[in-house]
């Protein structure tokens, strides 16, 4: 079975953790395709230097994937201190340097995924440097993904009406597009409704070939909500909204968590104005997709977050029922 998961941030390297596991075993071929459209911190500064699609995404997705020595991948993810340096992440600057140095971003992810033996290939969804930009129901449009995040949380009981990518003409690259082609299942998720998941499908290239893809399609749902994005949604109105903005007209399956967090860490989350994704499963099913809840989040962490392990179980029990069986 081909594997496609679309995403980007914690979500998808999460994901790609537990993905990783099941390559040579029900997995034939995994691929991750990652947003580039990031803007904050090391990736933000990189980007305004060098100009260059966004690689704080796409080294963690090389990290979660990789198979070398655990000094490695700690190497990958170290971030630098003191005046000059500090904040930098060693694999963006890694990132930065071998796209300067060979002239392409794409052989920039390959060599250092051959040097971290990623179980997987990791595809950017476009090699161009695009941008995120939102109009809020005040009617501000803002500039740049981690703006839109920053507007969003200060401005309480505002919501996204329209989100859309500069230049609006990206194009994918053609092995992404090629792994979509032989999916048998694509995955959209966890992660940031409107900053990590949507930006993919607004590069017309990929929601074209994802439209036509005959793969069965997954729509992961978070956890908890996210301030400035998804305040009070449901888990159908995370379904609604992402086939809205993704421009999809469905998915198949949907996977919902349905277990809280403990006491003392949902009551720190409901301070940041986060609260638990309310799994209105009988609403989903309405909707006519198959709808799989579970309890999804680990114990280990300070993070409400899906448990890698658990959601592969559950991925690979819907290619059973959903895929397999039908075969």
């Amino acid at each position: 079975m081909n594997v496609v998961a679309i995403g980007g941030g914690t979500g998808l390297s999460t994901l790609l953790k537990g993905l990783k596991k099941q390559v040579g075993k029900s997995i034939k071929k995994l691929s991750a395709i990652v947003t580039v459209a990031d803007s904050g911190g090391s990736t933000g500064r990189l980007r305004n230097i060098y100009d260059i699609p966004a690689p704080g995404d796409i080294r963690n997705c090389i990290s979660a994937l990789s198979e070398s020595e655990e000094v490695l991948r700690e190497l990958f993810s170290y971030r630098f201190k003191g005046e000059g340096l500090e904040g930098h992440a060693f694999g963006n600057l890694f990132l930065t340097a071998l796209t300067d140095i060979t002239g392409s971003f794409l052989e920039a992810i390959k060599l250092s995924s051959d040097i971290l033996r990623t179980k997987g290939e990791i595809l950017p969804s476009t090699v161009e440097s695009v941008h995120l930009v939102a109009k809020f129901s005040d009617g501000e449009v803002i500039y740049g993904e981690e703006k839109i995040t920053e507007y969003g949380k200060e401005k309480e009981g505002l919501h996204l009406e329209d989100i859309w990518i500069e230049p609006k003409g990206a194009k994918a690259p053609i092995d992404a597009l090629a792994a979509i082609e032989s999916a048998d299942m694509v995955v959209f998720g966890p992660g940031s409704l409107f900053t990590s998941i949507i930006p993919n499908l607004l590069i017309e290239d990929i929601r074209n070939a994802v439209k036509e893809s005959n793969a069965h399609k997954v729509f992961v749902v978070n956890a908890m909500t996210q301030p400035g994005e998804t305040d009070e949604f449901t888990a159908s109105m995370h379904l609604e909204t992402f086939l809205k903005f993704s421009g999809l007209e469905r998915v198949d399956s949907v996977v919902v968590n349905t277990r809280m967090p403990p006491g003392d860490m949902l009551s720190r989350y409901i301070q940041q104005r986060q609260e638990p994704v309310t799994p209105d499963i009988a609403k989903m099913a309405k909707m006519g997709v198959s709808v799989y809840a579970e309890d999804l989040i680990g114990d280990k962490g300070d993070f409400v977050r899906h448990d890698p392990d658990m959601l592969t179980d559950l991925l690979m029990k819907i290619a059973k029922n959903e895929i397999l069986s039908k075969v």
